[in-house]
């Protein structure tokens, strides 16, 4: 399954067969080396909170995994991003850039594989977002992100999504290894990246964003 160059899709975070975060984003490239998305400023997105409207990191996990959950929309309020999703990788990569436009570093989401799905009006791809990240500067130095809040996780093993520590650091390691190389994606690639004029941010999330997930 390929997407086209213009299309917008979703971007989906799934926690134990639920949405955890929704963020809307068009299709740059989709080819054999992977899926590249752009996620403007002020897209659409949702994300799960409790009841009361707190997300995941405003309280410990120990009481996040016992509270009833709704998922609320909003704006993604960061900077423009880019998102490339390589071919059957564990792993995603990230372009953020400044208030400026100029490219700022890249973010190395450490995830299970996303699974694809179409239904005509609306598409997108289902992820296992699994916490640990690493950040990399523009001179390729590097350092992980979320070490806490992994370790929090890990130690409830019968909520959390994540069962293999070792093989998210493992995969963590074999990119950093590529980044310190400046192989591709950190060899430059699309770090002046600017979209086209005519891809207009939507208002809303489409009809359909919320359907239960494949991943």
């Amino acid at each position: 399954m390929r997407f086209a160059p213009g299309r917008l899709i979703m971007h989906r975070n799934v926690r134990h067969g639920r949405i955890g975060w929704v963020r809307a984003g068009r299709v740059v490239s989709d080819d054999e080396r992977g899926l590249l998305i752009f996620v403007p400023r002020y897209a659409p997105v949702a994300h799960e909170v409790t009841a009361a409207g707190r997300g995941m990191r405003t309280m410990p996990f120990a009481e996040w995994v016992t509270s009833s959950y709704r998922l609320a929309g909003g704006r993604w309020n960061g900077p423009p991003v880019l998102k490339f999703l390589p071919a059957g990788a564990a792993h995603s990569v990230w372009w953020f850039s400044d208030v400026e436009g100029r490219f700022a570093s890249w973010y190395v989401n450490l995830e299970e594989p996303g699974v694809r799905w179409d239904d005509g009006d609306v598409a997108g791809v289902d992820m296992i977002d699994q916490d640990l990240d690493v950040v990399v500067r523009p001179d390729r130095t590097w350092e992980w992100k979320d070490e806490e809040e992994f370790a929090e996780r890990l130690a409830l093993p019968e909520h959390y999504w994540v069962t293999d520590e070792a093989a998210v650091r493992a995969e963590g390691w074999r990119v950093i290894a590529r980044a310190e190389a400046g192989e591709f994606p950190f060899d430059g690639t699309w770090c002046d990246f600017t979209p086209p004029p005519e891809w207009v941010t939507p208002e809303k999330l489409p009809d359909g964003w919320d359907r239960p997930p494949v991943r």
